[in-house]
């Protein structure tokens, strides 16, 4: 699944955002089935600047039939097109390798979830 690449004004002054800067516009994003971000969950897989102001973000879900997956999709979408500098964005979500949290996730959330 992939959402369609939607252009958004251009901004600025600004030089092409970094990985990081996509990453951290993505933190308030929360899941909605567990309540934690899903940064902090580890579904975030990839983010990446590409030419001409595409950003991309590869992500997975808590499980392959996650009814807010389009949601999901939709929310991360939103975050990152307000990244200064970003003029596009491609989300695609992905199954492999499968989302761990015992693997993925943050300390912080393996805590909360009783993994360690």
């Amino acid at each position: 699944m992939d959402t369609n690449i939607t252009p958004n004004s251009p901004s600025e002054g600004t030089g092409a955002p970094t990985s990081e800067q996509l990453m951290e516009a993505l933190k308030p994003i929360i899941d909605p089935e567990i309540g934690i971000a899903i940064v902090d969950l580890g579904l975030i897989y990839k983010t990446e600047m590409l030419p001409d102001g595409l950003a991309y973000v590869l992500h997975s879900l808590t499980s392959p039939m996650c009814p807010f997956g389009p949601q999901l999709m939709s929310e991360i979408h939103q975050a990152v097109a307000k990244v200064p500098g970003v003029k596009d964005v491609k989300v695609e979500v992905t199954f492999n390798p499968p989302w761990d949290p015992k693997t993925m996730a943050s300390d912080d959330v393996k805590m909360m979830l009783g993994i360690f």
